[in-house]
């Protein structure tokens, strides 16, 4: 596989090392320096302003901190939508990376400026760049890969997340970067990835379906698609792509508000807020955070819980790739209702077993295993199949507003848990996990329901799928109907 297409691969690693790659490590890299970063804080207002911060105040700076990230994630994802249509998937991904860089030169420079505020500035560029890269890589891999490899393209954007969540844990050890004296460099570390998507971007293609459905460019299409699949004759995949030109000639791009508004695929737009919502609030972020005293329950020193939960790391990431040997087998929609319907019933045992964590001696043991378990149900499927859903369920002219849309509500729903979860872990304890529990039974009983199977499946075919499930009048040619319900919508706009 990876012999026939060795341009897709370079192309899929290229953009994830400098993507979400980069989501996943500011995401879990601010645990390690966190003492550290406070410090400067502390210096910062006693040398600048003669201001002696109170526990509180310091807690609200670094809070605000950590949660700038996901501020300039949403206006990176608000963004990325119509600067992709505007100016193409590479170009996009190119404008992105000098955001890493810029980033990152504030972060390693923060320290010797005694500047705290550059490191705020730093997180709000970080979150910027992958707000971008959320909705921008897997609208690009999704459309230079080809069909049979479209299932596990999915699986490579949730691997890259996962590893950049590993990578944040490991660089951040004692023994590596996190130390007082290589701190900024471990916040700056992203910086050095954005630099070599930069410098290797150049040598790949724009998307062929960008090229030709948004460009008209058949000729530089053919090449784009030779460069990407190999010199051979691709008649085929240009004709069914000239199809979809033409079916759709006369609509162009959708803004997030007409997609909003637009009816005919009301199921498709749903089942993305779903998702992308569920992901969020799955509960995954307080497993990880009760993760350090089950551990410290079951006897594990101190001193080496930072290790211990890179094993918690680890298990997402490989769990992730492992999604490789299972996804074409298994199907995208079946994996999304396994996972969530694992998590809810490992997360009602974790609640059992942490509520009797002081009275039975081996309960912390039972507790570890379950976290470990809900962390593979939770790779398996919200992990390996969501980032990748937009790109399948909506035709060319819904694709940017769909990413712009799912990206959105990600960092909404980041930001807003990131805010409430300190406060349900005080006044709830272990028991807010039945709060994550009842959203990922809803997500697993909607998945199986009201979403088909959409592997290998064209956005077309996966419409009529929806209108099929969910009863509507019999059908026309899937292609021509769909861009008549398109085309009509525009006629009334």
């Amino acid at each position: 596989m990876t012999v026939a297409y060795p341009v897709v691969f370079a192309a899929i690693f290229v953009c994830g090392i400098g993507g979400t790659f980069h989501y996943g490590y500011s995401v879990s890299v601010m645990t390690s320096p966190s003492v550290f970063i406070k410090e400067l804080v502390k210096q910062t207002c006693v040398q600048r302003y003669g201001l002696s911060l109170e526990p509180w105040q310091l807690s609200l700076i670094w809070s605000f901190t950590v949660s700038i990230f996901c501020i300039g994630g949403l206006l990176g994802s608000l963004t990325a939508g119509s600067l992709a249509s505007k100016f193409g998937r590479k170009r996009c991904l190119l404008l992105n990376t000098f955001v890493a860089i810029l980033g990152s030169v504030l972060m390693l420079l923060s320290k010797t400026a005694m500047s705290f505020e550059m490191i705020m500035a730093g997180r709000f560029f970080f979150g910027i760049n992958s707000g971008a890269s959320l909705a921008v890589y897997p609208m690009y891999v999704m459309e230079i890969a080809p069909r049979k490899l479209k299932g596990i393209v999915g699986v490579f954007i949730g691997s890259f997340m996962s590893l950049g969540k590993f990578s944040g844990q490991l660089l951040g050890i004692s023994e590596l970067l996190g130390t007082e004296k290589l701190w900024p460099w471990l916040l700056g570390f992203i910086g050095f990835t954005g630099l070599f998507q930069l410098i290797t971007l150049f040598f790949l293609p724009e998307s062929p379906s960008f090229l030709l459905l948004d460009r008209g460019d058949q000729r530089t299409c053919e090449k784009a698609l030779k460069q990407l699949w190999g010199n051979k004759d691709y008649s085929r995949e240009i004709e069914e792509m000239l199809e979809e030109k033409a079916a759709l000639q006369s609509v162009r791009s959708y803004s997030v508000l007409e997609l909003i508004q637009n009816k005919t695929i009301r199921w498709q737009l749903i089942t993305v807020a779903v998702t992308f919502t569920s992901v969020q609030l799955c509960g995954i972020n307080a497993v990880y955070f009760y993760s350090f005293d089950v551990f410290r329950a079951a006897g594990i020193p101190e001193e080496k819980l930072p290790y211990t939960a890179l094993g918690t790391g680890l298990c997402e990431f490989s769990t992730v790739v492992s999604c490789f040997m299972i996804i074409n087998r298994t199907g995208k929609t079946a994996l999304l209702f396994r996972g969530y319907a694992g998590m809810s019933v490992t997360l009602v045992f974790l609640t059992i077993t942490l509520y009797l964590q002081s009275q039975v001696s081996w309960m912390p043991y039972c507790s570890m295993v379950l976290i470990f378990l809900c962390i593979v149900f939770f790779a398996i499927g919200p992990v390996g199949v969501t980032p990748s859903l937009p790109g399948e369920l909506f035709a060319q002219p819904f694709r940017s507003a769909a990413y712009t849309i799912s990206c959105s509500l990600n960092w909404l729903v980041l930001f807003v848990v990131g805010m409430v979860f300190p406060i349900l872990v005080e006044k709830l304890d272990y028991f807010c996990f039945l709060i994550f529990l009842f959203s990922c039974f809803i997500c697993g009983l909607y998945m199986k329901f009201n979403v088909p199977e959409i592997k290998n499946k064209t956005p077309l075919e996966i419409a009529a799928e929806f209108d099929k499930m969910h009863c509507k009048p019999k059908r026309e040619d899937v292609t021509e109907k769909y861009a008549n319900r398109i085309i009509s919508y525009e006629t009334k706009l």
